[in-house]
């Protein structure tokens, strides 16, 4: 069982400014087969923009995608973790907050992402939910 956040996190998180347009997040999410993308000021975290609250958020109310920017409809209330914290913390975490993924950041800087996916690849890696997991997008 692994002992820290960054035994199970994905190192070097995708992430877009905050003036970043909705749309710019969504094709990167596509192209790079991801639910999420980190929103930054600098170096910084100011919120997360996930594939539901484009839709949710933007296409559902008819804002114009292409000229809505991403700190306009990111959650900015994040739950963070550091890379020395302890993953069942995050499993606590996901379940108390009902998220599906917590940043891991150092001085406010994000230096990955844990995912429900991460937790099942590592904790049960022979169960159906780490099969799904691990399967990518369209297969």
């Amino acid at each position: 069982m692994p002992r820290r956040v960054e035994d199970v996190m994905t190192p070097d998180p995708v992430t877009l400014p905050e003036e970043a347009t909705v749309v710019k997040a969504a094709k990167l999410m596509r192209d790079q087969g991801i639910g999420d993308v980190l929103v930054v000021s600098g170096d910084q975290l100011r919120g997360v923009v996930t594939d539901r609250d484009i839709v949710v958020r933007a296409v559902a109310e008819g804002r114009d995608t292409a000229a809505t920017p991403l700190a306009t409809l990111c959650t900015s209330d994040v739950i963070t973790v550091g890379p020395e914290d302890d993953p069942e913390e995050v499993v606590r975490l996901m379940r108390d907050k009902a998220v599906r993924r917590i940043p891991v950041v150092v001085d406010g800087r994000p230096v990955g992402i844990v995912t429900l996916s991460d937790l099942a690849v590592e904790w049960a890696p022979a169960s159906p939910m780490s099969d799904i997991a691990v399967t990518p997008p369209n297969a």
